[in-house]
């Protein structure tokens, strides 16, 4: 098992690229950490990773968007957890897609205080214990929506750049430390996002994926888990994974 004794905490655990990278790392026998907003979800999940790979997990209730709770939440965490070695900063969402001239204030302000806010907040909690240790991993998961604007895409296109930056930013600022931090642009990967994006139009988020073959989320957990699993003196800054199918944010190989 290649991360048995490791304890990883996982943002965004309850559903998609979170939810895979769970089962992937216990696979691998990591101790988990999982942080989402629903609960039920979480005990569900805890509950099926305990007595199917026998890891210890410990899960959290909350939006990350809340700060005074992720500084509480980490405060409290149970002393075997409190040793974080790998951080995937995986929380995010889409809202929308319309226009910045039509633009809705509230979504933007839960895609930037979610998709930046929050991985900024978690970072900056959990980077003091790996820095103490000379050792620790932080994975987050950004887009190509960060590389490549696309129509509609304004405000969530902008924190997914920004996400890159950040990660960017913390190769340098953490040069010297033994802590590396690792950035991932996945193309489309059907999961919740386009149900989240369209608030519930069930019937316009399975048209996103008709016709092509995307990204699953286990996809990107396998990335993740290569990152996470480098010898010490390797770091994978950087890594843009795509269905074959896709091209760019905007040219698909749609079959039908």
């Amino acid at each position: 098992m290649k991360l048995k004794n490791k304890i990883t905490l996982i943002t965004g655990a309850s559903a998609g690229i979170g939810l895979a990278c769970a089962e992937l790392f216990a696979s691998e026998g990591s101790d988990l950490i999982l942080v989402a907003r629903r609960e039920e979800t979480l005990k569900k999940v805890s509950k099926e990773l305990n007595e199917k790979y026998g890891v210890k997990t410990h899960i959290i209730k909350l939006d990350v968007r809340d700060r005074e709770a992720c500084k509480k939440a980490i405060s409290d965490l149970p002393d075997y957890f409190k040793n974080v070695d790998i951080l995937i900063n995986n929380a995010g969402l889409a809202r929308g897609l319309g226009k910045i001239q039509d633009g809705n204030f509230e979504d933007w302000d839960e895609m930037i205080d979610t998709n930046i806010k929050g991985l900024l907040t978690f970072t900056r909690l959990i980077l003091p214990i790996m820095i103490q240790k000379n050792d620790g991993i932080i994975i987050n998961i950004a887009s190509i929506a960060g590389r490549e604007v696309y129509p509609g895409g304004n405000i969530y296109c902008t924190t997914k750049a920004a996400v890159r930056t950040i990660s960017r930013a913390l190769q340098i600022d953490l040069n010297g430390t033994g802590v590396r931090v690792s950035n991932i642009d996945p193309g489309m990967v059907e999961t919740e996002f386009s149900l989240v994006r369209f608030k519930g139009d069930a019937e316009r988020a399975k048209k996103v994926y008709e016709g092509w073959t995307p990204l699953t989320a286990m996809d990107v957990a396998e990335a993740c888990l290569f990152c996470a699993t480098r010898p010490k003196h390797v770091s994978i800054h950087d890594m843009m994974i795509m269905a074959t199918d896709q091209a760019s944010t905007m040219v698909i190989n749609r079959k039908s």
